[in-house]
């Protein structure tokens, strides 16, 4: 059974700024950076077991990618949960964590969007 979440969402404005708030969102969450390319418009974040002050009980790790589409951006996010090593989990999983992170990473674009 896979963890691993696979989710886009269509923005109109450029991938410029919507990859502005797409690396804000990041620390917004309280989230590190693992990774970042801003010429190609991806990054790799962290998230810890707690989020402004949140229990979670799992670390969550994003691979964001921001492309264009013609008329506006596109996020691409693959989230999973991740080991103290920060490796992807297995087993062991806790329910709604992923889930959680994903759906507050999205509010926080949004929010640095309009």
């Amino acid at each position: 059974m896979s963890y691993t979440i696979h989710e886009e969402k269509r923005y109109s404005q450029s991938v410029a700024e919507v990859f502005t708030a797409a690396n804000g969102a990041v620390g917004g969450l309280q989230g590190k950076m693992v990774q970042e390319d801003a010429a190609n418009s991806q990054l790799e974040a962290q998230f810890d077991k707690s989020i402004h002050g949140k229990l979670l009980g799992d670390r969550t790790r994003f691979i964001v990618r921001v492309v264009g589409d013609g008329t506006g951006a596109v996020v691409k996010v693959e989230a999973f949960p991740i080991d103290p090593v920060g490796r992807p989990l297995q087993f062991g999983a806790r329910k709604g964590v992923t889930r959680t992170v994903l759906d507050w990473y999205w509010a926080h674009i949004e929010h640095r969007l309009k």
